[in-house]
């Protein structure tokens, strides 16, 4: 989820003091959020989730979600609000982290050079720092890290399953299935989906190749799978996508 994201700004770095009682709603969040704890606790709800922001865990709040938080006890909270090319998350997500000094002090740096105007480059780069360590901290990610690798370059098997993936991480199918849906909040199957619909675009805005011919090399099954799919996840049909969205000029 988050090693691959791209970040496209960070729109604002600030503090949230949030005393012991305190009761906010969230609606319509305008960007995705990083949170950290550097003390207290919030108990954030969400489509009647409960999610705890403690100091043993960092929070991704989702963008054009709305949602509820309750201070359960006073303390201070990092917020880095930001937006990225592709989709996210639409849920509330607690992620596990080790040595939160550490993202307090690279957030501390952020605040910093965002004072100053040509500083981006390095702000981007301290941020994807912070993500990156963020993913690599989590337990979930490095057990259905090998499924990942092999899907970069496995994607266009049609034939490929979830015993497959699994197989690659050394684990039994139901497991694999349970904790990447819980890591991604999305099935393997509509994981994959969505690499292959972004492969699609790609080589339809490139316009090189025939619609039959982008379907096999994507992984579909046949031409009329792939266009199925394709208006399900885009709302067009596959030329309708290559004439809005042909790359004509270097």
């Amino acid at each position: 989820m988050l090693s691959n994201i791209t970040i496209t700004d960070i729109k604002e770095i600030f503090t949230v003091f949030s005393p012991k009682g305190r009761f906010g709603k969230i609606e319509n969040r305008k960007s995705f959020g990083l949170s950290y704890c550097i003390d207290g606790q919030i108990t954030y709800t969400h489509n009647g989730n409960k999610i705890i922001s403690d100091k043993n865990h960092a929070i991704i709040l989702p963008e054009g979600q709305t949602y509820t938080l309750y201070g359960d006890k006073t303390g201070s909270f990092p917020v880095i609000n930001f937006t990225c090319a592709d989709f996210l998350c639409d849920t509330v997500i607690s992620l596990p982290v080790q040595n939160t000094e550490a993202y307090i002090k690279d957030f501390e740096n952020l605040r910093s050079l965002s004072l100053f105007d040509g500083n981006r480059a390095e702000m981007m780069s301290i941020f994807y720092h912070m993500l990156h360590r963020l993913s690599a901290q989590n337990s979930s990610c490095k057990v259905i890290m090998p499924a990942i690798k092999y899907l970069e370059s496995n994607y266009q098997n049609s034939n490929l399953t979830n015993a497959e993936l699994a197989e690659q991480c050394k684990i039994s199918e139901i497991y694999f299935r349970r904790i990447f849906t819980s890591y991604y909040n999305t099935t393997p199957r509509q994981f994959l989906i969505d690499i292959r619909v972004n492969k699609a675009k790609q080589l339809l805005s490139e316009g090189a190749l025939k619609i039959n011919a982008i379907a096999a090399s994507c992984g579909f099954s046949n031409q009329y799978h792939f266009c199925r799919v394709f208006k399900d996840k885009t709302g067009l049909t596959p030329t309708e996508y290559m004439k809005q969205n042909r790359i004509y000029n270097i």
